[in-house]
């Protein structure tokens, strides 16, 4: 299946989890990549992941929370692929705590890096996806955006801010041919989370010592075993971006494993 021939994405987290994921499929089904990522070692790593398709992958380090880092990326992604027909906005951060103690600092980094990047990474590429073939960004929500996460107010806060951005976004551009609409992962094991639904040291603190785990007690996939893994949502970004995601746009997707009925 070669959707993605001759189309031109750039993927934002593209050094791990879901984002990474995301850049092999794109890649296996024909398309060129830039995968961008604040950590050089974690897109050193995709690329070796890509194999043979890495010949049609481009890797750039980027911040996507400060906005020179994120014009310079753009312009670079732009020149690199000739333009632009998608992009997947992957990136992002969880920090986990008990609200009364988390620092305006903690709070601040997770609206910077989830919400705030995830504007500044549209903003700078809208004028090359004008331009571009059957145009289509995706976001990253969350099902924290509608559904009870304890001990991440700010990572809840940032992904629904992401959710009615999509909305706006969609109606915004939609006579200009743009489609935007988003995902909502839980239950997922990525980069961001240890397999169990608690946030990596790598990414932030976990969960706290005396986290109550009855208050998860509806947090748990009916499919499966257990979380699923990064390749389950890479592969619903890759139909929303794809011409078989032609009619949707100004919605989101969740993928869950039926976690929340």
């Amino acid at each position: 299946m070669n959707r993605y021939e001759g189309r031109r994405a750039l993927v934002t987290g593209g050094g791990s989890g879901i984002g990474q994921a995301t850049v092999l499929r794109i890649l296996a089904e024909g398309g060129r990549v830039v995968a961008a990522d604040v950590s050089e070692a974690g897109l050193k790593d995709t690329w070796a992941r890509a194999g043979a398709d890495a010949e049609r992958l481009t890797t750039l380090v980027v911040d996507i929370s400060d906005e020179a880092s994120v014009r310079a990326a753009v312009a670079s992604a732009r020149a690199s692929l000739g333009g632009l027909d998608v992009l997947v906005n992957a990136a992002g951060i969880l920090r986990s705590s008990h609200t009364h103690e988390t620092s305006l600092a903690d709070f601040t980094k997770v609206i910077a890096v989830n919400l705030t990047g995830t504007f500044l990474m549209i903003r700078e590429a809208i004028p090359a996806l004008l331009e571009g073939n059957a145009p289509a960004v995706v976001n990253f929500s969350s099902t924290s955006a509608m559904f009870a996460h304890p001990y991440m107010a700010a990572y809840a806060a940032s992904k629904g801010g992401i959710q009615s951005m999509t909305h706006a976004l969609a109606a915004e551009y939609s006579k200009q041919g743009i489609r935007f609409t988003a995902v909502q992962p839980g239950s997922i094991s990525s980069g961001m989370t240890d397999g169990s639904g608690q946030s990596k040291q790598s990414q932030g603190p976990g969960l706290p010592e005396d986290t109550d785990w009855s208050l998860f007690a509806k947090l748990s996939p009916a499919l499966g075993e257990g979380f699923a893994g990064p390749e389950a949502v890479a592969g619903v970004v890759a139909m929303l971006a794809s011409e078989d995601g032609k009619f949707i746009t100004g919605t989101e997707i969740r993928i869950d494993g039926g976690t929340h009925f």
